[in-house]
């Protein structure tokens, strides 16, 4: 009769792909509870679905949360407005982790400060300081524009802002001067995890890398990552808790 059992290489092979899954996967008493403002955006969609397929409660927040259109026993969406402080505070209470991927301008005053992403940062701190010490962790997604292209040069500086239309400017704007804001808070766990220049809509693979100031290139130097494995990125900051108080990047 024909001998069926798996050789040793196999098994090596078999437990090495048990070890991945059972990596990717938060155990039941792992289990974190996540909120998610931006829930309907093109980065916070993939992070809801990063965190449920990882095990994770998650609270997606919308101003429009009828938008929220996936079905998972561990989700729940809410409204949220990031600006409304008791809202926020209501909804982060007892969270492990806040998640912000946000974008606009608030109003016409053509500051930077009216960018939501900035107005966003300084609530959340207000609220989480507020909260205290066992107060969530809280993750923004930052912006490319305030990576440095060279030592001490950002993308943002070699932006032709001529071309750039208003809004864009303030937001770009704004995501510097909410790195700058989080540079000076001592008393959150924050992290600053910023994109590189180019999102593509390609899959997840898990793969990527983390860096600090300096934008990550690829071996074409290209500053490149899936959307997808953004999302992996920040949910294994999420769990990891390795970067706290501190701006990094995250490419291929």
């Amino acid at each position: 009769m024909k001998n069926t059992r798996p050789t040793d290489s196999l098994l090596a092979q078999l437990c090495a792909c048990a070890l991945v899954l059972a990596s990717s996967v938060a155990l039941a008493d792992d289990a974190l509870d996540i909120v998610v403002y931006g829930a309907t955006g093109k980065v916070g969609a993939h992070v809801v679905q990063e965190a449920l397929d990882r095990g994770h409660r998650v609270t997606a927040v919308s101003r429009k949360p009828a938008q929220i259109t996936a079905q998972h026993a561990n989700l729940s969406a809410v409204k949220g407005d990031l600006l409304d402080k008791a809202s926020v505070t209501d909804i982060v209470t007892g969270a492990d982790v806040v998640i912000v991927s946000v974008r606009g301008v608030i109003g016409d005053s053509g500051k930077p400060e009216s960018a939501l992403q900035f107005m966003a940062a300084e609530t959340l701190v207000d609220v989480l300081h507020q909260l205290g010490p066992d107060g969530p962790r809280l993750l923004h997604v930052g912006g490319s524009g305030t990576l440095e292209v060279e030592p001490g040069v950002t993308f943002a500086a070699k932006l032709p802002t001529i071309l750039l239309p208003r809004g864009l400017e303030i937001e770009i704007l704004g995501q510097m001067l909410a790195l700058e804001f989080f540079a000076k808070v001592d008393d959150v766990k924050w992290t600053y995890v910023t994109p590189p220049k180019n999102f593509t809509n390609g899959p997840r693979t898990g793969e990527f890398r983390v860096g600090g100031d300096l934008a990550l290139k690829d071996r074409r130097g290209r500053t490149r990552v899936s959307r997808a494995d953004f999302a992996v990125a920040l949910i294994t900051e999420a769990e990891r808790a390795e970067y706290l108080r501190q701006r990094i990047s995250i490419a291929y």
